[in-house]
């Protein structure tokens, strides 16, 4: 049996960053170094969707972090299992040609892939309407195993504002756990930690300069602990940046602008007002730097305003309707009726209401899967006032649109020369050089 693959995914990470990560460079030392240019839409699920499958979301059908289902109405954030990817990942290749052993450790669609073990959030919600903070896992009887060792993964440090390194620590320390009890041929393993100060105050903040440190020394953890389970020589490290972070100093609020336009339609409720996406003729399903608008029926003249309401306004760099989706594989009947970009220095906030003081009642509170788009303001969360001030222009890093620029490329990083087929590569890729270590091709 030849080496097995062990490949981090980690968000955020830059060439700079190796350059100060003394644990990696060790680790990856006497291996080759790419700039890795991330697909549009440049967010986490869409791009670990290209790395596992090897195709864009024209392909696969993730085309942002949330999903908009137009047949239930029902928009769904951060929470699709991974049979919302529909073309095959590396786990199941691997399995079908070669009968290789695969772990899936916490990328955000894992939730019922068909790999042999798999370790994911995924909260389970009790009738008293308390929260369980478990883990999905296969074998579903790991969890309890891991939270004996290592005690409860610590949800409420993954996302939010307790985000830090203990959940990245968590994941660390169970990936060790699987690797000395079943040594996988291929092990995948989200490191999550970098995207949290650099949004909160800039990628380049000494908040984000400490979170390097952070990551570095776990890092040199997981090196030791997958060294001593495997042996040193038996393994292949790569490491993919997924996407880079950049300083943002402008925010757009697209469904506003809809609603002022008297396309978007809110219900009132008891705790403020809530969007109505079945009654709304149009409206933005919000992720960092870009946007889906979807149009009621996808009217062509209700289009056609949506286009012209948002090209030219400040922040926004296109707008992309009908075959321009195609331009970045974007079209999917998954994606929006027009599809709205971000200028490098801004991002996009979901808000929706005119007065904060009809706000709904989860938009101050960490609640991830209840809001109609992405939402970073989370991470400046106030205990004082047990509240997340509604303030866009709080946010300090985004990403997610097209990689035109040197600073919006991550890394790809190989323990072993001569995987790569140039000085950069497409997020893509990294799926063929998998495939390729166990020689397989497709």
């Amino acid at each position: 049996m030849g080496k097995s693959v062990v490949l981090l995914s980690i968000p955020g990470l830059r060439e700079k960053d190796v350059a100060v990560m003394p644990n990696l460079q060790k680790l990856m030392a006497g291996g080759e170094i790419a700039q890795l240019i991330p697909s549009f839409p440049c967010v986490t699920c869409p791009v670990q969707a290209n790395m596992t499958s090897g195709r864009l979301p024209s392909e696969h059908g993730v085309v942002s972090n949330g999903f908009y289902w137009r047949d239930q109405g029902k928009i769904e954030m951060w929470t699709s299992p991974n049979d919302c990817i529909a073309r095959p990942q590396l786990w199941n290749l691997l399995a079908q040609h070669g009968g290789l052993t695969s772990a899936v450790w916490f990328p955000l669609h894992s939730k019922g892939a068909e790999a042999d073990y798999v370790c994911t959030p995924a909260p389970v919600h009790n009738p008293d309407g308390t929260e369980s903070l478990w883990c999905y896992t296969r074998p579903l009887e790991l969890y309890g195993t891991l939270r004996d060792e290592l005690g409860h993964f610590p949800l409420s440090h993954f996302w939010g504002p307790l985000a830090d390194i203990q959940a990245t620590a968590w994941i660390v320390a169970s990936a060790i756990h699987a690797a000395r009890r079943w040594r996988p041929d291929f092990f995948y393993i989200y490191l999550p930690h970098l995207d949290y100060a650099a949004q909160r105050t800039g990628p380049d903040s000494p908040a984000a300069e400490k979170a390097v440190d952070e990551l570095d020394e776990v890092i040199g953890k997981l090196a030791a602990g997958f060294h001593a389970a495997y042996g040193e020589a038996s393994l292949l490290w790569l490491a993919a940046g997924e996407y880079a972070i950049v300083p943002v100093d402008h925010v757009t609020y697209p469904n506003r602008i809809l609603r002022d336009a008297g396309l978007l339609t809110v219900r009132d409720a008891d705790d403020g007002e809530h969007l109505d996406p079945r009654r709304s003729r149009a409206w933005a399903l919000v992720d960092h730097q870009f946007s889906h608008v979807f149009v009621a029926e996808r009217d062509p003249q209700v289009i056609r305003r949506v286009a012209e309401l948002f090209r030219s306004l400040p922040g926004i760099a296109e707008v992309l309707v009908e075959d321009q989706l195609s331009r970045y594989g974007l079209n999917h009947p998954r994606s929006g009726d027009a599809v709205l970009i971000s200028e490098p220095n801004s991002w996009q906030a979901y808000y929706y209401w005119t007065s904060d003081d009809r706000a709904p009642a989860f938009a101050k509170t960490v609640d991830i899967h209840r809001k109609p788009g992405y939402d970073p303001v989370e991470l400046f969360f106030e205990p004082s006032t047990k509240g997340i001030p509604l303030q866009g222009e709080l946010v300090q890093g985004s990403h997610g649109a097209p990689a035109t620029d040197d600073s919006q490329h991550s890394v790809l990083l190989s323990t072993e020369p001569g995987w790569f087929s140039g000085t950069s590569v497409a997020d893509t890729e990294v799926f063929r050089v998998v495939l390729r270590h166990f020689g397989i091709e497709v």
